[in-house]
């Protein structure tokens, strides 16, 4: 991959000409001692792309801080998200999860955007994410800004039911030596080493490389996965002042991982057979993203990000390779005294080549797609009044599927007091079909025939119109007393055309000399639904020391065929998300430098996939030994010895047991 190159190459320049003397970092700031009035100002840029707090936001938003991740215990994305409200976590197997916000969940779920510094990182092929791809140091983020709710207006398509950005830390905070090492009954080893320091007399860089490996873990028979997980990751940042009012940051990663699944297969005979096989996970991909920011003397701003990603990745029996480049540009001004308005317009071109690695794989129409996406977008924050302000705007894109889409969207919000809010939001989102919906090809599973032995289930892509949601939200927030807030939303949304497999006329096929009996089923686009619940989070500050948060949420899911669909299961789409979430957490400060954090969380069954509730709790012991050294202990899923999450639909992983685990982590700062 040239990029990988190019990466390798910016890297050493970095390192060879800004390595300075570090300087000491300053110990991270203490969560239970922060006031709601400073949670309540924590500022966002997720929702409309600019700088807004959280109680001026026209949106449910939940921001996961750095202190919240440090003080977690989680060691990956997806343990991290487990403390948004709203959001489904289910892992899978090692290095599989399913995760999406709202319902709709599945292995590669792909109405949910996630971002990486604004940057995208789905897959072209089927929308979605390799989470296992996404190894962001905890030690460099920022914060999470997780929106539940649509996003299309600012983001685009796939922004259909949430929004994850990811926001890293600028390089001038992570000045110093950073080494952690951790050590538990899963993961068995982590390590992180990373050097920042000056970069001229403007600006900072970063430079890091990890390594970690995981253990394998166990089927619902009792019997070992082949799921165990291993990588290394490098990358870099680096943030310039190229004067006072121009700013350029670069910043890039590599990383490569291999492991490996127990999957199904099917060999066509005939006669057809199903069987679980342990296929490899090999992947490597690498990402260059550079961004100029020039702001003018009246506030307004104007700024130029470029980014090329690619990855090569061998997963159930087919090679992808996949090479996007991404050019964005954003202005944003007032005009008036009343009008805010944000404004850009993006390309985007994808290269993707698929082939199958094993006789009973995917396989694709073409093996080479190239995929263009160009895009605009408007959006208008008016100030109607002293304290009410209504924003309007919509994207505008053409893809290589549908064509020309767009997705409105409003939000009026009216501040009551400094320390509450109410809004309203309406808005149109879509999730344009991918390449698998359109030309994927693959033998799904074997059905008994009567008479006939059995036979194999063979699906295709044909589908062709865009996913559509339209989505009514409520919300408030407020800090109702001085030791307690609260954030509270309600939706209502309303899909169309969402996807369905339509069976197709049963026909033989002869391989060699027996006969096949196969039977075709096509995706389409024929059934509708209609989704609402609620979603509650609350933050009481119990004392100076020790701070208590809570959440719900409340999801209820109805989803049915159109009248001229002969799809039987899309209706069992609702029994794949919980119906209930219910969390609690606490952090302490035992001590000046000793903190105890805990986290107890209830999700209900999921009904089809006979997943059964459960309790998940964890907890976290901490202690700074001093400015630069600090030892936790944390322990995970401690209420039960294992327990099930998730069965993946496409039947492509088999799901393995989520149990017990418990380790321990040195972070050295110096």
């Amino acid at each position: 991959m040239n990029v990988v190159r190019l990466l390798a190459l910016m890297v050493l320049l970095c390192v060879t000409r800004f390595a300075v003397h570090a300087q000491t970092p300053v110990p991270p700031k203490n969560i239970a001692a922060a006031s709601l009035e400073e949670l309540m100002d924590i500022e966002v840029t997720s929702v409309s792309k600019k700088e807004q707090t959280l109680s001026r936001a026209g949106a449910a938003v939940f921001v996961i801080s750095q202190e919240d991740i440090r003080r977690s215990g989680a060691s990956n994305i997806p343990d991290l998200l487990r403390m948004a409200p709203g959001v489904q976590v289910a892992q899978i197997a090692s290095n599989q999860w399913a995760i999406t916000i709202r319902g709709f969940n599945n292995l590669y779920s792909n109405k949910v955007l996630v971002l990486i510094d604004g940057r995208t990182v789905y897959i072209n092929s089927f929308a979605g994410v390799f989470w296992d791809q996404l190894d962001i140091p905890p030690e460099n983020i920022e914060r999470i800004e997780v929106i539940r709710g649509p996003g299309g207006t600012v983001w685009g398509a796939n922004a259909v039911n949430g929004v994850i950005n990811i926001i890293t830390k600028s390089a001038a905070d992570t000045k110093g030596r950073l080494v952690t090492a951790s050590s538990g009954t899963r993961e068995t080893n982590s390590t992180l080493v990373q050097y920042g320091g000056a970069a001229g007399s403007r600006g900072a860089f970063r430079a890091f490389g990890k390594y970690f490996d995981i253990n394998k873990s166990t089927l619902p028979s009792g019997s070992p996965a082949a799921d165990g997980w291993r990588g290394a990751m490098g990358g870099f940042r680096t943030d310039l002042g190229l004067t006072s009012q121009d700013t350029l940051s670069i910043q890039g990663e590599y990383r490569a991982t291999n492991g490996g699944g127990t999957a199904r297969a099917i060999l066509p005979g005939p006669p057809p057979v199903a069987l679980a096989t342990n296929q490899p996970i090999d992947s490597d991909s690498g990402d260059l993203m550079a961004r100029w920011e020039h702001t003018y003397t009246d506030g307004s701003s104007t700024s130029l990000q470029v980014y090329d990603s690619a990855i090569r990745r061998t997963e159930s029996g087919i090679r992808l390779t996949e090479n996007s480049a991404d050019v964005e540009f954003e202005n944003h001004i007032g005009v008036g005294s009343r009008n805010d308005v944000v404004w850009g317009l993006a390309f985007r071109s994808t290269r993707e080549t698929e082939s199958p690695n094993t006789p009973y794989a995917f396989s694709v129409l073409r093996p080479v797609r190239v995929d263009n996406l160009a895009s605009a977008f408007v959006q208008d924050e008016i100030r109607l009044g002293k304290s009410v302000s209504l924003t309007v705007g919509s994207k505008f894109e053409r893809n290589a599927y549908t064509g020309f889409e767009f997705e409105p969207s409003a939000q009026l919000v009216w501040q009551r007091t400094e320390k509450s809010s109410l809004w309203f939001s309406a808005s149109r989102a879509i999730r344009q079909p991918d390449r698998f919906d359109f030309e994927v090809n693959f033998p799904y599973s074997v059905v008994p025939v009567p008479g006939f032995g059995a036979g194999m289930v063979v699906v295709s892509g044909a589908k062709h119109a865009a996913e559509q949601l339209r989505d009514f939200e409520l919300g408030y927030r407020a800090q109702v007393a001085p030791r307690l807030s609260v954030d509270a939303t309600t939706f209502l949304s309303y899909y169309e055309h969402l996807q369905t497999l339509e069976p197709g006329a049963p026909f033989v096929r002869l391989v060699g000399a027996s006969p096949l009996l196969v039977i075709p089923g096509t995706f389409s686009d024929k059934a509708h639904a209609r989704n609402f619940g609620a979603e509650l989070s609350t933050t009481w500050k119990a004392s100076e020391a020790w701070k208590l948060s809570g959440a719900y949420s409340l999801l209820s899911m109805s989803v049915h065929p159109n009248a001229d669909s002969h799809d039987s299961v899309i209706a069992t789409i609702r029994g794949d998300a919980p119906r209930h979430q219910i969390q609690a957490r606490s952090a302490l400060n035992l001590s000046k430098r000793v903190d105890w954090d805990a986290s107890i969380k209830y999700v209900s069954a999921l009904s089809v996939q006979n997943i059964a509730g459960y309790v998940r709790l964890d907890t976290r012991l901490g202690w700074r030994i001093n400015d630069a050294l600090e030892l936790s202990i944390s322990g995970q899923n401690l209420t039960v010895g294992k327990h099930f999450e998730y069965v993946d639909i496409s039947g492509l992983f088999l799901n393995t047991a989520v149990t017990r685990q418990a380790f321990a982590k040195l972070t050295w700062r110096f």
